[in-house]
């Protein structure tokens, strides 16, 4: 059972995220926090697998709550994805070198919350598609195109939709194959491409002009 904390100051936006995880048959929402300050609190106290935290809370902001818990220097750092309204490249950036281990917008819908924090537990980063689009067009201007690492033509294809910032889900609704199957190309290209996570993978496709 994936373990889940849900820190943010709105309680509506609480009850939303507490439904869209009690509704996966393996996780369970084990607390709530309205602010920052009882959001580090509870995070030491219960351990989740993984907090999702809100950035503008009362008491101590987002940030520094995913600093106290995931920031350099912290002996056991807790998983934090960040979901916020607020889509600034500062507050990535920032939550990114904090430790976080994924950025979504409110916005992102059910599915995308759900595979955050999959993603979390497994020790993967994951970034809602729009900003990571965003931040691989302000990446150096692309390096001459090299050898394609041994990726095969579907792997390719997956890679090619990943740098455009689709989920699993939608990749494997353009492709005409299985979800699973996605995640096996995608595990093949990791190991490939010597790849952390998705955001990597999408970085040397966009830097060996793979996509416009």
């Amino acid at each position: 059972m994936i373990r889940v904390l849900v820190a943010d100051d709105q309680a509506m936006v609480r009850t939303g995220f507490g439904m869209i995880i009690g509704a996966q048959p393996d996780m369970a929402v084990v607390g709530e926090a309205a602010d920052g300050v009882s959001a580090v609190e509870q995070a030491r106290r219960l351990r989740p697998d993984v907090v999702l935290l809100d950035i503008r809370m009362p008491r101590l902001d987002g940030l520094e709550a995913l600093r106290l818990l995931a920031g350099p220097g912290v002996a056991d750092p807790v998983r934090v994805v960040v979901v916020t309204t607020f889509d600034l490249d500062e507050y990535v950036h920032t939550a990114l070198r904090n430790g976080a281990c994924g950025f979504l917008l409110k916005d992102s819908g059910p599915a995308l919350l759900v595979e955050a924090v999959r993603a979390a537990v497994s020790g993967d980063a994951l970034i809602s598609p729009s900003i990571t689009v965003r931040l691989l067009e302000h990446l150096s201007p692309p390096a001459p195109a090299r050898d394609d690492a041994g990726l095969s033509p579907r792997e390719v294809d997956v890679v090619r939709l990943v740098a455009r910032g689709l989920t699993n889900a939608e990749i494997a609704a353009r492709l005409y194959i299985a979800v699973g199957t996605v995640k096996t190309h995608l595990a093949s290209v990791q190991t490939k491409l010597g790849a952390r996570n998705r955001v990597e993978i999408a970085a040397w496709a966009w830097e060996r002009r793979l996509v416009s």
